[in-house]
């Protein structure tokens, strides 16, 4: 019995518990379902208020292209209407132009008729063809135009000598004042001072085994004649004449002169002569400021130190050369070490010359550009004299400076017989050209004076007769410095009273 109350007990609180659960669960789900209802109605707004706003932008924007599509219709029916007044005014235009055309053509028959008869009378008038009055014009037309051109060119020539005259004279004496070099007149002998006669026969040896053997290894002529205690070294390659000078000098203090010591010293020459050499090129490239060149290109420095051009040393005028064009380059703004390196090897080609073909220019070049020189140096080589257009202005410079250390006075001379035919080759360049009477060399063949038969001649004509003269003597003439060119055109009158 009470097993079952408490069963029974148990039941009845376990329908309870359940009866609290479900009212629990059903209260539950009303609020869920409360709450769902809820969010659902939230979103169902949300979504109408966004959609209405969606239809509202969508509604704004076909209006917005309505309103377009409506402006460009009217543009498009704006634009056809004035396309269509444009054509019929175009359609108007073309029918007057037509009419004028016409009228212009009528107009041109009636010129042309007008122009034939003109031309006819004119020629029956004057008794010249159409063809013969033509060519009489088209000559006074060419003849007026060489007058007005020639005028021309005289007045440019004269407005840029002007301009240019001033400042290049000050640029140039300013280099000249602040260059001031040695002056040494080489030739192509040497005289050695002896102690004493008897020195002349030890010099020429036994049978003459000494002078032979001396001449064979230094490749010079030993001149032994009645001048007193003294011998002359000739030879026209001066490297072979200094060596052989010291050579001679050391076998004279020596004493011991027989072709063994000959050999010894004459060896021992030509290797303390290429130290010399180096030693010479090293120096000079120290002194102008250039210390990274080839070697190479050095020792060809130290070779011009023994060659001569024009009695001019050639190192001290490449020296003298790189030093002006130095200057003239600061002057310009310029790069002022490339200016000096090209004055320095402009004549490099000299020192090479006698064992290459070409001109010591174009060989200078060559050397230059097998050892990397810089190609504006290479051009300002190559196109100092001319043989090859310059480049850049350091290749002017360098023509500028070499002309002014070669033309300056005593810097170089030349003999009597190049001289002479210098000058008649100047005067025979001058005479050639047609219009020329007379033509005189004057200041030793630095000025050509040329007069010219003023019936042939016109004042118009002088200036352009003057270019192509100068023209020619620089294709034709190998001369140092420059030649001034003056052409004189005189008339005269003569009557006598009687």
């Amino acid at each position: 019995i009470l097993s079952d109350k408490i069963k029974e007990k148990k039941r009845r609180e376990a329908l309870k518990s359940a009866e609290g659960i479900i009212s629990e669960a059903k209260r539950e789900a009303e609020h869920i379902k409360e709450e769902a209802r809820k969010e659902a109605r939230d979103t169902l707004d949300r979504m109408r208020i966004e959609f209405e706003k969606e239809t509202r932008s969508v509604k704004k924007d076909l209006q917005h292209r309505e309103r377009r599509i409506m402006e460009k219709e009217n543009a498009l029916d704006r634009k056809s209407e004035l396309l269509g007044k444009k054509e019929q005014e175009l359609y108007r235009r073309e029918r007057e132009l037509q009419q004028r055309e016409r009228a212009v053509r009528a107009k041109e028959e009636r010129y042309t008729q007008l122009i034939e008869e003109q031309t006819k009378k004119l020629e029956e008038i004057s008794g010249m063809t159409r063809e013969e009055a033509k060519q009489m014009l088209i000559s006074s037309l060419e003849n007026e135009a060489r007058r007005e051109a020639a005028q021309m060119i005289k007045e440019i020539k004269e407005k840029a000598k002007e301009e240019a005259e001033k400042e290049a004279k000050r640029i140039i004496s300013e280099a000249i004042q602040r260059c001031a070099t040695d002056h040494v007149v080489e030739t192509t002998v040497s005289v050695i001072d002896l102690p004493n006669d008897d020195m002349k026969g030890r010099i020429i040896g036994r049978e003459g085994r000494n002078i032979r053997t001396f001449e064979t290894l230094t490749g010079v002529e030993v001149i032994v004649d009645d001048t007193p205690e003294a011998v002359t070294i000739s030879s026209f390659d001066p490297i072979r004449r200094e060596i052989a000078r010291i050579a001679l000098e050391k076998l004279i203090k020596d004493g011991r002169i027989h072709p063994a010591r000959i050999e010894e010293v004459v060896e021992k020459t030509k290797k303390e002569m290429e130290e010399i050499i180096r030693n010479v090129g090293e120096e000079t490239a120290l002194e102008l400021g250039i210390p990274d060149l080839h070697p190479e290109i050095k020792k060809l420095l130290g070779r011009l130190k023994y060659r001569t051009s024009y009695g001019q040393n050639v190192l001290l005028h490449s020296k003298e050369v790189a030093y002006l064009a130095g200057i003239m380059a600061g002057e310009l703004k310029l790069d002022v070490l490339t200016a000096k390196r090209a004055g320095l090897l402009h004549d490099i080609g000299k020192a090479l010359d006698q064992h290459h073909e070409g001109t010591h220019a174009l060989i200078g070049a060559d050397i230059l550009r097998r050892y990397g020189e810089d190609p504006v140096v290479v051009n300002a080589v190559a196109a100092h004299h001319e043989e090859v257009e310059p480049e850049s202005p350091i290749a002017v410079l360098i023509q500028a400076a070499d002309a002014i250390s070669g033309s300056r006075p005593g810097a170089r001379r030349e003999t009597l017989e190049a001289y002479i035919k210098r000058v008649e080759k100047l005067e025979e360049i001058a005479s050639s050209f047609d219009g020329v009477g007379k033509a005189y060399a004057m200041q030793a063949g630095r000025e050509i004076r040329i007069i010219v038969e003023p019936d042939r001649v016109s004042d118009e004509d002088l200036s352009t007769l003057a270019s192509e003269i100068a023209e020619k003597i620089q294709r034709e003439l190998r001369y140092p410095g420059q030649i001034k060119v003056t052409v004189i055109r005189e008339k005269r009158a003569v009557e006598y009273a009687k």
